[in-house]
């Protein structure tokens, strides 16, 4: 008798596998400007603090008074000084101000140019997670190649287990074009 939970399980990881990867894809988007303010643009910048990189997210709060204004509150008034090295080193092109309590990021209008390569950007980040999605179907393919070799499932149930991935990777496939299509309209909205 074949094994019908082997396929129900390869399935289920790579229905896992695929999530995770349309999820780092969505953390890919979020980190783009959109001339909106936005805490995602710096919580993960790398902060030298007491001669250890820490994520900014560790070392202050953000909050968004205004459509084009963040501000950062350090829970250490010691750090306000990494802190505003580590957003003029980043490549936000953004520059803090200091007023010895908080920093204040102001965003500019972002030019049509600028929008124009912000497009691209995230177009390469969706492109990679498409990449990414098509390898984890490879990798699942080959492990239901794997167990019909075995003779764990025959022909039929493969040819079934992989149209079913086939179907699995396209939902993912289009839930980060329907993302990408997202972000695009948002960063070329004026």
């Amino acid at each position: 008798m074949m094994d019908e939970s082997i396929i129900e399980l390869t399935l289920l990881d790579g229905k896992e596998r695929m999530a995770k990867v349309v999820a780092h894809t969505q953390t890919e988007f979020s980190s783009f400007r959109t001339g909106r303010a936005s805490s995602a643009m710096v919580e993960r910048l790398m902060v030298e603090y007491y001669g250890t990189d820490v994520p900014m997210v560790q070392l202050a709060g953000f909050s968004v008074p205004e459509a084009r204004l963040l501000v950062i509150t350090p829970f250490d008034k010691g750090a306000l000084g990494a802190i505003e090295k580590a957003i003029q080193s980043s490549d936000l092109g953004i520059n803090p101000s200091n007023d010895g309590t908080v920093i204040r990021l102001a965003f500019p209008v972002l030019t049509e140019e600028r929008r124009k390569d912000l497009v691209k950007q995230v177009k390469a980040k969706a492109e990679d997670g498409r990449v990414q999605v098509r390898n984890q179907r490879r990798a699942l393919r080959q492990e239901l190649e794997a167990a019909q070799k075995r003779n764990e499932i025959n022909q039929d149930q493969l040819e079934r287990a992989e149209k079913d991935l086939d179907k699995l990777t396209s939902d993912h496939i289009a839930e980060i074009d329907r993302m990408l299509e997202t972000k695009e309209k948002e960063l070329l909205e004026v």
